[in-house]
C-alpha cells in the first residue's frame, strides 16, 4: 500500500493564484486559470505542476522539464521550455518558498503527536513481538515491525514507518521517515527534522518549508547524536548497510550509497550524493549539490568542494586526489624550511656575550 505522505496539500490553484501567492508576474500569453495542484522538482514536474530553477547548474534539467509552471529571474526567463509558463520573478528561490506555504501550510509546524492522545496512539499499528518501553511516544497511523525495540523517551512520529528487528534509542526521535529491516538508531538520534532552508535576502530569511521525508534502508546503524534532516521537495536517503558513526550532520536532499562509512563529526551539506562504499572519513565534509563516485576515500578533516570521481582517495581542503595533495605539503615544508634557513644569521645565543 502506498504511503499516505507527512503533509496535507492544499488546491489546485490557478496559475494566477500561484502567481500571486509566489510574487511572481505571468509571462505574456499565458492562461491565468491552468490548474496547479502541486510543487515538484523540474525533474519530476507534470503538466498541473510548478517548479522552480535558482541555479544555472540545472538548465539541462529547464529544457527538459514537463512542468506546467517555473518560477525563474528574467535573466533565464527565455530559456523556458515551449509548454511551461514562465513566472517571472527577481528572486525565484523566494518565489519557491511562498508557493510551497500556499500548497503546504502544515509543513511549518507538522504534527509528532495527536493532540489529547495516549503515549501510543490507537491507530499505530504495532505487530506482535515490538518491545516498547517507559516514556515511549508513538504518534498516529505508525507502523512498527515485529521484533523492534523502541527504548525508554523515543519519539516516533505520526504516519513513520519502523521495519522488523530494529533498535530505536533511548531519546531518540524519527519522524518524516521510512526506516527499513534491522536498523540500530543510537541514542539521541534526531531524524527527519527539516532542513535548513532559507530564501536569503537583505530584508530578512524566509523559511523555505521542507515536505520531502527520510528513507532509510535495511541494515543501516546510525551512531549517537546523529542528525538527518528530511528533504525539501525530494526524500534524503541512506542506503542499506550504510554506517554512521556519532556527531555527524546529514543535510536535506542528500542521498547516501550502499554499504557506506561515515565516520564522527561528518556533516554532508545538502543535495549531496554519494555512491556505494564511500568512506567519509572523521571531521570531514562537503559543499552541497556536488557527486562523490563510488568507493571514493575522503580523509579526515577534508572538505570536497566539487565532484569527485569513483575510486580515487582524497585529502585536504579543497580536497584533492591523496598524491597530489602529499605533493603540495611536502612542497609547503620545503619553502617553509628554505626561508626558515634564508633568515638564520647564526647569531643564537649572541645576546649573552
Amino acid at each position: 500500500m502506498e504511503h499516505p505522505g507527512f503533509f496535507e496539500r492544499t488546491g489546485p490553484y490557478t496559475l494566477s493564484e500561484v502567481a500571486k501567492a509566489a510574487g511572481a508576474k505571468l509571462a505574456d500569453g499565458a492562461n491565468p486559470d491552468a490548474p496547479i495542484d502541486d510543487v515538484r522538482p523540474l525533474v519530476e514536474a507534470a503538466a498541473t505542476h510548478v517548479s522552480f530553477i535558482d541555479n544555472k547548474k540545472y538548465l539541462p534539467q529547464l529544457a527538459t522539464t514537463n512542468a506546467g509552471a517555473c518560477l525563474v529571474s528574467p535573466a533565464l526567463a527565455d530559456r523556458v521550455p515551449a509548454g511551461t509558463t514562465a513566472l517571472v520573478t527577481p528572486q525565484p528561490y523566494h518565489g519557491f518558498a511562498l508557493a510551497l506555504a500556499l500548497f503546504y501550510p502544515s509543513a511549518m509546524q507538522p504534527m509528532v503527536a495527536a493532540v489529547g492522545a495516549p503515549p501510543i496512539d490507537p491507530t499505530a499499528k504495532i505487530e506482535a513481538g515490538v518491545i516498547i518501553e517507559p516514556g515511549v511516544i508513538i504518534g498516529p497511523g505508525v507502523q512498527i515491525g515485529s521484533g523492534t525495540r523502541i527504548a525508554a523517551g523515543a519519539v516516533v512520529g505520526a504516519r513513520v514507518t519502523i521495519g522488523r528487528d530494529c533498535f530505536i534509542g533511548p531519546l531518540a526521535t524519527v519522524t518524516h521517515a521510512l526506516v527499513g529491516d534491522r536498523v540500530i538508531i543510537h541514542s539521541g538520534v534526531r531524524i527527519g527534522q527539516d532542513g535548513f532552508g532559507f530564501a536569503m535576502g537583505r530584508g530578512g530569511h524566509l523559511k523555505v518549508p521542507q515536505i520531502g521525508r527520510v528513507i532509510i534502508q535495511d541494515d543501516v546503524e546510525i551512531g549517537a547524536n546523529t542528525t538527518i534532516d528530511r528533504g525539501a521537495l525530494k526524500d534524503t536517503m541512506i542506503g542499506e548497510g550504510t554506517k554512521i558513526d556519532n556527531l555527524c550532520q546529514i543535510g536535506h536532499n542528500v542521498l547516501i550509497g550502499r554499504n557506506c562509512i561515515i565516520v564522527a563529526m561528518c556533516g554532508i551539506s545538502g543535495s549531496t550524493e554519494l555512491g556505494d562504499f564511500v568512506v567519509m572519513g572523521g571531521q570531514s565534509g562537503t559543499v552541497g549539490h556536488i557527486k562523490i563516485g563510488s568507493g571514493a576515500q575522503v580523509g579526515g578533516a577534508s572538505h570536497p568542494t566539487h565532484d569527485l570521481a569513483a575510486g580515487g582517495r582524497y585529502f585536504g581542503t579543497p580536497a584533492k586526489p591523496l598524491r597530489e595533495s602529499a605533493r603540495e605539503q611536502a612542497m609547503i615544508k620545503r619553502l617553509v624550511a628554505r626561508d626558515k634557513g634564508s633568515h638564520d644569521d647564526g647569531s643564537s645565543g649572541s645576546d649573552a656575550s
